[in-house]
């Protein structure tokens, strides 16, 4: 099923930079989170059942590789982090945590925040687990391409399943960075070759 893009991403992104700014928004990336917004947004994917479960120590984890907030005074109204995951020597980057205050939500700052982490690593192996239909179109719009768990090699599946990540194909979809889709063929071959041995 191809989904239709009926949105300019340019023109989506330049939309949301005006509402920012409009609204006093700021898009700020960051290490660094108090313990108490930790327990906020750790509670906030327990209760989202769009959201896959992090633990404020998952959290402090994902801060290593850094996180987009969107804040105004001292109020977060959206937020995504970047989960690390090593697949034998490759570092993959899932896209994570994604969330935006719902009086936000019409103005494309989950897009804008997809954006940014998109293209803060775009030399990495990126890769977005999701089951929401925007997200998807988000995706693609993103120039990422949805790939199914048959065209990954079974070290990289058995690894989703070790960390949790393996998720049914008809709710959940995978996409990856053109980086990611690129290599995705030599990355099979080693580590089919590896699974082999």
């Amino acid at each position: 099923m191809n989904i239709i893009l009926d949105k300019d991403i340019n023109k989506s992104i330049e939309e949301a930079i005006a509402f920012c700014e409009e609204e006093g928004l700021e898009i700020v990336f960051t290490h660094e989170l108090s313990e108490e917004l930790l327990q906020t947004i750790s509670e906030r994917t327990r209760e989202n059942p769009s959201m896959y479960y992090a633990s404020v120590e998952m959290l402090k984890r994902r801060l290593l590789n850094g996180c987009y907030i969107v804040k105004k005074d001292d109020e977060v109204y959206g937020h995504i982090f970047v989960h690390k995951h090593m697949v034998y020597k490759f570092s993959v980057y899932e896209r994570s945590s994604l969330w935006v205050h719902a009086k936000y939500r019409k103005a494309n700052l989950g897009l804008f925040l997809m954006h940014l982490m998109t293209k803060r690593y775009m030399k990495d192996f990126l890769i977005s687990i999701a089951q929401e239909p925007a997200v998807h179109r988000n995706n693609e719009l993103l120039g990422m391409k949805h790939i199914a768990l048959k065209d990954l090699s079974p070290r990289i599946v058995e690894d989703l399943e070790k960390i949790g990540k393996l998720r049914d194909e008809l709710k959940y979809k995978y996409y990856v960075n053109s980086y990611f889709e690129s290599k995705l063929v030599p990355i099979n071959k080693i580590l089919n070759q590896i699974n082999n041995q």
